[in-house]
């Protein structure tokens, strides 16, 4: 009987594509994670710059003319582009389409050192936020930094179809009249 090595890869391949992968864990959202330093601001925190930038994303779509619904999973991330200084993230909020606050993702303020991320995920399965869902993020500097680069990257698969695209987040107010500046 002569063996074929393509037919065992096949097999394999469909074994592999039927075994349910176990979720990773995620730590409690609300906790920093050990890549993110919890900070105090006190009175002597000066702000020399600092925004608060909405960002819109999608727990779902629609597709096959409305008919169907596409669930997605997010992941907000936060990425400081400042090449020497630290930037402080004071506040993650996830709001659902009708502008109710979903989750509180920091109980303190972060630290992001220089040129650093942080990221946020939301469930597949987690459709609270609906098809209008937001996150409003604010942070905060001691000097004057470059702008951090925030935004939504959302991924959906099923079977042989999968959609992923990015959300950019939109500055709706400055502290302390910070003006964005490209990249130092």
């Amino acid at each position: 009987m002569k063996l074929y090595p393509h037919i065992y890869l096949a097999i394999a391949v469909i074994i592999l594509a039927s075994c349910e992968s176990t979720p990773k864990s995620q730590p409690d959202a609300t906790q920093a994670t050990p890549l993110q330093k919890i900070v105090t601001l006190d009175k002597n925190f000066k702000i020399a710059s600092g925004q608060t930038v909405y960002v819109p994303v999608y727990s779902h779509i629609y597709h096959h003319n409305r008919q169907e619904i596409f669930e997605l999973a997010v992941t907000l991330s936060i990425r400081n582009t400042d090449l020497t200084n630290p930037i402080i993230i004071t506040s993650v909020r996830y709001y659902n389409s009708e502008g109710k606050l979903v989750k509180q993702y920091l109980e303190r303020p972060i630290q992001l050192d220089a040129l650093a991320s942080t990221d946020f995920f939301i469930n597949r399965n987690d459709t609270s936020g609906g098809l209008g869902a937001n996150f409003i993020v604010e942070w905060v500097a001691q000097t004057e930094i470059s702008e951090p680069i925030v935004e939504a990257v959302m991924i959906g698969t099923d079977f042989q179809q999968g959609i992923s695209f990015i959300s950019p987040g939109r500055v709706i107010k400055s502290q302390n009249n910070y003006k964005r500046s490209p990249l130092k």
